[in-house]
């Protein structure tokens, strides 16, 4: 029976020796491979051991290239997908109200585009400028867009009336624009705030990022040994949430004195 996938390529040594195409390609597969291994995606590791050039091209799609965008790892609760767009642009084109204009946004804002998902906000706050939800995600647009000082008042505004807007996202959100400005205070006391009600890996990892620094090392390992507890007896759709925090609560460990 002929071996299949990567296996039976390398046992062609000589066939690939001649053909640098079918080199490029099996380097590619493994590069694949390993990646997956490393993320823990065994079914993936499955067919890319069995499969060909194919399934690393499908998992680079569905997965490597996938995983890192401008928003990896600060979703907003909701989903994105093509066919929701579709709704949301006829739905705005006959009746064009700001709920609409404001989920098209978070669409947008889920698929990393995020000059697109600002457009959105802004109509949005066109038609109704106190809606809670659409001043905190556009808020959060620009925090991901890198202008963190026009967001951070629009965070506080909606965190003063509602502490825990929406789940605690949006006071997450405010930590983070609060650390980007070098307010390190402040976004102690929003990380803090938002663990006594959530238990989330990405305000667990940020806070003692920030602890560190300023030599609370001990509670700061804590939070880093609880997020990666956590998510070995995690769910796989936090798992894949999650993944970007969890790698970094490892890096970071790592890089404490024992004790």
């Amino acid at each position: 029976m002929p071996m299949l996938g990567i296996l039976g390529e390398l046992a062609q040594l000589e066939w690939l020796i001649k053909s640098p195409i079918a080199l490029l390609g099996l380097a590619f597969q493994i590069w694949m491979l390993v990646d997956a291994i490393r993320r823990r995606e065994w079914i993936w590791v499955f067919f890319l051991l069995i499969g060909y050039v194919f399934s690393a091209f499908w998992y680079f799609l569905m997965v490597y290239r996938g995983s890192e965008t401008a928003t990896t790892g600060f979703q907003l609760p909701g989903a994105s997908n093509r066919k929701r767009i579709r709704e949301l642009e006829a739905k705005i084109h006959h009746l064009g109200n700001a709920a609409h204009h404001s989920e098209l946004g978070d669409v947008y804002f889920q698929q990393g585009k995020l000059e697109k998902a600002e457009a959105c906000y802004r109509k949005a706050l066109e038609k109704d400028s106190k809606d809670l939800d659409t001043l905190s995600h556009f808020a959060q647009c620009l925090l991901r867009s890198k202008r963190a000082s026009e967001a951070r008042p629009l965070l506080e505004r909606v965190v003063a009336e509602n502490a825990r807007h929406d789940y605690g996202y949006t006071q997450m959100a405010l930590a983070e624009a609060q650390a980007q400005l070098g307010d390190s205070a402040a976004a102690i006391a929003s990380w803090r705030a938002v663990l006594a009600h959530n238990s989330y890996a990405r305000a667990r990892v940020q806070l003692a990022e920030l602890l560190i620094p300023v030599g609370q090392s001990a509670e700061a390992a804590s939070h880093l040994r609880e997020t990666i507890s956590d998510d070995a007896h995690a769910p796989a759709f936090l798992k894949g949430r999650d993944r970007i925090w969890v790698r970094r609560a490892k890096r970071l460990l790592k890089s404490l004195p024992a004790g």
